[in-house]
């Protein structure tokens, strides 16, 4: 029998585990979500990009706040007002139970509040009172993050597969990917299911393989590079990475 390790199709919820991380591009959000009693008409919505945090946030602010957390592709019938989060809400299966959450929340004066890649004056609906109340609604952008966000985010996902990837090759995976959170969760996964396929380490020849495929990624070596290049780590003396939370 081999003692190669076989990939198992382990998908990983998207962003639930993740640690809170402080940074520029969730800093309103971070503010508004700690000031519940400043929400136009009691609703807030997060919006942004892909993998950018907007679940965990959501989660995290609910845990907080004591909302229910409901997911939009879920939502269905003819929700009661009890103060609640919805992830995914501009993804709802039925309009009309978005809008009776959002009036019956209104009626008993409860928080609500809400997730999606769009602000909801843009979300795609059709029931025209719905579309007036998402105009209503404050929405909060969280955007894509910065440097050492993005550092220690691909450092986390490589730290949740329990896959081991030495700094250097991690500095040089962050020049060539993407400056997306998104982008840099999928070339994670990929390298993820590639080491144990092969039962080996994540290499510079196995990311350039694996990723070559992966829209934004730049395989090739910067002109004029004969070394690695440095990027700042703590306890070098330069600035320290974001705090987890």
């Amino acid at each position: 029998m081999s003692g190669r390790q076989l990939p198992l199709p382990l998908a990983l919820p998207p962003e639930r585990g993740a640690p809170v991380i402080s940074d520029r591009s969730n800093a309103v959000a971070r503010t508004w979500l700690a000031a519940p009693d400043d929400w136009p008409n009691g609703r807030l919505a997060l919006f942004g990009p892909e993998g950018v945090g907007k679940s965990l946030l959501l989660r995290q602010g609910a845990a907080r706040l004591g909302l229910r957390v409901l997911e939009g592709p879920s939502l269905r019938g003819v929700p009661d007002g009890l103060p609640s989060a919805v992830d995914d809400a501009d993804c709802a299966a039925e309009e009309e139970a978005l809008f009776h959450l959002i009036n019956a929340c209104a009626s008993t004066g409860a928080l609500l509040l809400l997730a999606g890649r769009e602000p909801p004056a843009r979300w795609r609906v059709r029931l025209p009172d719905l579309a007036s109340r998402l105009r209503a609604t404050h929405a909060v952008e969280i955007e894509e993050p910065s440097e050492q966000l993005l550092r220690a985010l691909l450092a986390h996902h490589f730290a949740e597969r329990q896959v081991r990837v030495d700094a250097a090759t991690q500095d040089w995976l962050l020049l060539r990917l993407p400056r997306e959170a998104a982008a840099v969760s999928r070339a994670a996964a990929r390298l993820d299911r590639a080491a144990l396929a092969t039962g080996g380490a994540v290499t510079r020849a196995l990311a350039r393989h694996v990723l070559a495929d992966l829209p934004g990624f730049g395989s090739d070596e910067p002109a004029g590079e004969e070394h690695d290049v440095s990027v700042a780590s703590p306890g070098d003396g330069s600035n320290p990475m974001p705090k987890l939370l």
